[in-house]
């Protein structure tokens, strides 16, 4: 069997034992640096991909909560129209509006025609399907989401005319039956 290159140069008288000692402890700190280099290698990737990872899942948090948010108010929006929606007249007068550039209409009595035209009242859409509400209601929904509120007139306290006015004798009809 052949002896090691080491044991060959020592038997020839080359080198001496404490030579021969120096290049293997040499030769173990240097493999010990070497694994100790790829494991904090492999520590600053499992690092770098633990912070990644961390990272990935708050933004998916934060999505999932703001889409349980976005349902939550679109439930209380819901529950809003539901429960103050006032009754419609199927042989009431027909009111005509625009929603998305389409005229839409509704039947309602003349008590919530004049309503709709003072701002006491407004139109909201709920799943396709529009209702009558009070204006508080509608105020409500448009603060949580204002795509669910379709006519949303102002107030008219009162119909003062003014004194210089050439044309208050004259009455301006401002809902025109269609």
């Amino acid at each position: 069997m052949s002896k090691s290159l080491q044991d060959q140069l020592l038997n020839a008288g080359l080198v001496n034992k404490n030579q021969v000692k120096k290049v293997k402890s040499d030769k173990r700190k240097q493999q010990r640096t070497t694994k100790a280099d790829v494991v904090n290698d492999h520590k600053l990737s499992a690092q770098q991909g633990l912070a990644e990872k961390t990272a990935r899942d708050r933004e998916l948090n934060k999505k999932q909560q703001q889409q349980a948010e976005q349902k939550a108010i679109t439930a209380q929006i819901k529950q809003l129209i539901k429960l103050n929606s006032q009754p419609q007249d199927k042989e009431g007068d027909a009111y005509h509006f625009s929603d998305a550039n389409h005229v839409k209409t509704i039947y309602i009595s003349e008590a919530m025609r004049e309503q709709l035209s003072q701002g006491k009242m407004a139109i909201v859409k709920l799943n396709n399907k529009y209702e009558v509400v009070a204006t508080q209601i509608a105020e409500k929904i448009s603060l949580r989401d204002n795509q669910y509120v379709i006519q949303l007139n102002d107030r008219k306290e009162s119909s003062e005319t003014d004194a210089d006015d050439p044309y208050a004798n004259f009455q301006i009809p401002d809902d025109l039956m269609w």
